[in-house]
C-alpha cells in the first residue's frame, strides 16, 4: 500500500523588496527555507486569529453575573409563556 502525499495549494504574493529581505533574514536566522518560514508563520497567525475569535473572555464581575444568572435565573415573563403556548398551537411537532 503506497502512502499518498497530501494535496497542496499555491499562493502567489507580491510584496515590497524590504519585506522580502526581512522574511529571508528571519528564515535564515531560524535555519529554515523561506517557504517553510512563511507557511509556518502564516499558519500560526491564522490559528491564533481563529482562537481569539472562538473564545469569549469575561471580566471577573461579568463571570460572577453570568454564574448568578445560570444558578438563579429570573422567572419566565408572561409574554414568553403566551408566545410558547401560541407556538405549540400553530406548529406541529416533527
Amino acid at each position: 500500500m503506497s502512502q499518498r502525499e497530501p494535496k497542496t495549494a499555491r499562493i502567489d504574493a507580491r510584496l515590497p523588496e524590504s519585506v522580502h529581505l526581512l522574511l529571508v533574514r528571519a528564515a535564515t536566522l531560524q535555519g529554515r527555507t523561506l517557504t517553510d518560514f512563511i507557511v509556518s508563520s502564516a499558519q500560526q497567525a491564522a490559528e491564533d486569529t481563529i482562537a481569539r475569535h472562538s473564545v469569549i473572555e469575561l471580566s471577573v464581575a461579568d463571570q460572577e453575573m453570568f454564574a448568578e444568572a445560570m444558578l438563579n435565573p429570573p422567572p419566565i415573563a408572561d409574554a414568553l409563556n403566551r408566545a410558547a403556548a401560541r407556538h405549540d398551537t400553530m406548529i406541529e411537532p416533527s
